[in-house]
């Protein structure tokens, strides 16, 4: 007669950094069973956006573990030491690091984790209240991505890690995945960046940082005088991000502390007034860009490059199926016009990856605020029926909770403290002291208790079988 095993302590969906990050702290913490499941074949961070030369917006002391415990076996110091490169290091005096070299280290300590599983597509999660557990059914894939076998495992506690994915404005939807004309989004550039050099005319749109990162490799790769590029975005200027010493205060334990115990409408009007913050341009990349720029003009005639804030586009369509006509508008001067273009890539961002598939037989005990958003309390857990967390279960996520914990949700500086965070609740104990203080800043007049927005309606509970 089979027996179900004891469940796990943990199980982990999705292996990006922040999942990575607990996965890391978590190992050398005897005791907890923990295992992590991602339908990818193997660790890659954003392998489209490596660009040479690009390098991370925090220091690298943002790594996986370091500001959680500075000790840890998985520090990027560590890494560089197992790899005989710290004193390269050290001369290169770098406190930014290349994206290439995140990644690098990243699939270091991948490989050498044993509770990391590639290949594994979670297809549903349950709560089985017979057995006081979480179930997780998944599908063993191949490398060529087929299903090899399928699997279900019990859990104590999930962690969500998903990420985000790639968001295209609805304008612009119709254009991609059609042939003819190259649409593609700026995560796939690297893969399209060859046929993008060679294009008569390109268009950038989206005046993030990956638009200032693509925008300048076109830029040096394209010939002098005959550039043929434009670049535009919905922002009103090509701002630089925020990141004076004080300001950079909006991503520590502190702040987010403060925001999560704000009101459900002043968080919501917060992030958005907050974009300075996280999706502006790095003063350095802007740098560049002018330097090149302005390199291109020494020798007479100004670089056939046009940049314009402030553009919305309104809608696109294909012209002879060679080349694209985006119909553009512009606010503030009341005006609009028409640019055709060979090319289009759009640096437009991503967003949080919608939890509603994944946790579709979870519904039911899920507790949501006035926009129908999961409720997450402030450790990072969502807040769920009593059926489900008096029996010791629980459920977390990260970089799911920006409208709960502010702008420093994707912020790597925040992941060990969040993976502290999360291991600490979990076990009970203080495996990862965390500090009391982290700002100069003092956020608001008084310290408040998280105030948590009274719930929609719940769900009437119906039985759960095995299969959704």
């Amino acid at each position: 007669m089979s027996t179900t095993p004891p469940p796990h302590d943990l199980v982990g969906i999705g292996i990006g950094p922040f999942n990575l990050s607990l996965a890391a702290l978590a190992h050398p913490l005897t005791g907890l069973d923990t295992v992590f499941y991602d339908q990818r074949p193997a660790f890659h961070w954003h392998p489209g956006l490596l660009i040479d030369g690009a390098r991370l917006q925090v220091p690298f002391l943002a790594d996986l573990v370091t500001l959680a415990d500075p000790t840890s076996d998985w520090s990027f110091l560590n890494y560089l030491k197992a790899r005989e490169r710290l004193y390269p290091f050290y001369f290169a005096e770098r406190f930014h690091i290349q994206r290439t070299e995140y990644d690098a280290y990243c699939r270091w300590v991948c490989e050498n984790l044993p509770a990391l599983h590639f290949g594994h597509q979670v297809d549903a999660v349950r709560f089985n209240p017979e057995h006081r557990c979480f179930e997780v059914d998944y599908t063993h894939l191949g490398p060529d991505g087929e299903a090899q076998a399928v699997g279900r495992t019990h859990t104590k506690n999930l962690v969500v890690g998903i990420g985000t994915e790639p968001y295209v404005p609805d304008p612009l939807k119709p254009l991609v995945d059609t042939p003819g004309v190259p649409v593609i989004h700026a995560a796939d550039y690297l893969d399209h960046r060859t046929d993008l050099l060679a294009a008569g005319h390109v268009t950038v749109v989206g005046t993030g940082q990956s638009g200032a990162e693509i925008f300048l490799d076109l830029l040096r790769n394209r010939p002098a005088g005959r550039e043929r590029l434009h670049w535009l975005g919905r922002t009103e200027a090509l701002a630089p991000m925020e990141y004076s010493k004080l300001g950079l205060e909006h991503f520590t334990p502190d702040y987010t502390h403060y925001f999560h115990a704000l009101p459900e409408n002043v968080r919501d009007r917060l992030v958005p007034a907050q974009w300075q913050l996280h999706k502006a341009v790095d003063a350095n990349t802007l740098a560049a860009l002018h330097d090149e720029l302005y390199h291109r003009s020494l020798h007479g005639g100004w670089p056939d490059a046009v940049l314009t804030p402030g553009v919305h586009v309104r809608t696109a369509g294909r012209v002879a199926t060679t080349k694209v006509e985006l119909h553009l508008e512009h606010p503030e001067q009341n005006t609009r016009s028409r640019l055709t273009t060979d090319a289009v890539v759009l640096a437009t961002g991503y967003r949080e990856r919608p939890l509603d598939r994944l946790l579709a037989g979870l519904d039911p005990y899920l507790r949501r605020d006035n926009a129908n958003r999961p409720r997450v309390d402030e450790r990072f857990r969502l807040l769920l029926d009593p059926t489900v967390t008096t029996t010791g279960c629980h459920l977390y996520v990260q970089h799911a909770e920006t409208h709960t914990h502010g702008v420093g949700a994707p912020d790597l500086g925040l992941a060990a403290w969040r993976s502290a965070t999360i291991l600490n609740t979990l076990t009970g104990t203080e495996p990862y002291p965390l500090p009391r203080r982290t700002a100069f800043t003092t956020f608001g007049l008084e310290q408040r208790r998280p105030q948590i927005p009274s719930a929609r309606e719940a769900s009437r509970l119906t039985p759960l079988t095995d299969r959704i």
